[in-house]
């Protein structure tokens, strides 16, 4: 009985990490997509464009950067923030599967890692349209397919190897 309860720790030991990279895949993707979105919106914040995207970012997955330059800048940018964050579902609508299938990843492994107290980022972007609610949680395979192509596209990653399907 004891190999039972073990087998599904060493599952997730093996697992999490895998999922956590395929998470930060995805941040990278949006990340570039973002910034580049400032560079194009705000030509007379294009030297910001990075802290924006990171700010953006920072609001899809609940992360809070207490350094206080950063609290200042975002306070300083919060309607620059927010509107990217409206126009995202349109603007980006290509990247809404993965950020959603990302943001669900996310929670997943959070909550697996026991780290539950931050878990208004998926109600949060809910309420802003960033979640697809009628898509089903992918397992995790088809998500790291999906990611492994999408970071390949992107020039991210090795394209994964050809299926014998």
């Amino acid at each position: 009985m004891t190999e039972n309860k073990e087998a599904p720790k060493e599952f997730d030991s093996k697992l999490l990490p895998i999922l956590r990279e395929a998470v930060d895949v995805v941040r990278m993707i949006l990340f570039k997509e973002l910034k580049d979105y400032f560079v194009a919106t705000c030509p007379e914040q294009a030297t910001e464009a990075g802290r924006l995207a990171a700010g953006v970012l920072n609001d899809f997955f609940g992360v809070v950067n207490p350094d206080p330059a950063f609290v200042d800048f975002m306070a300083q940018n919060r309607v620059i923030i927010d509107q990217a964050i409206t126009d995202f579902p349109t603007r980006f609508e290509k990247l809404l599967i993965p950020l959603t299938d990302t943001l669900r990843m996310q929670f997943l492994c959070d909550s697996r890692d026991g780290l539950d107290e931050n878990t208004d980022f998926l109600a949060n972007a809910k309420e802003r349209g960033l979640l697809l609610e009628d898509r089903e949680m992918p397992m995790p395979n088809h998500y790291l397919e999906l990611i492994r192509r999408l970071g390949a596209a992107y020039g991210l990653v090795s394209p994964p190897p050809p299926s014998d399907a």
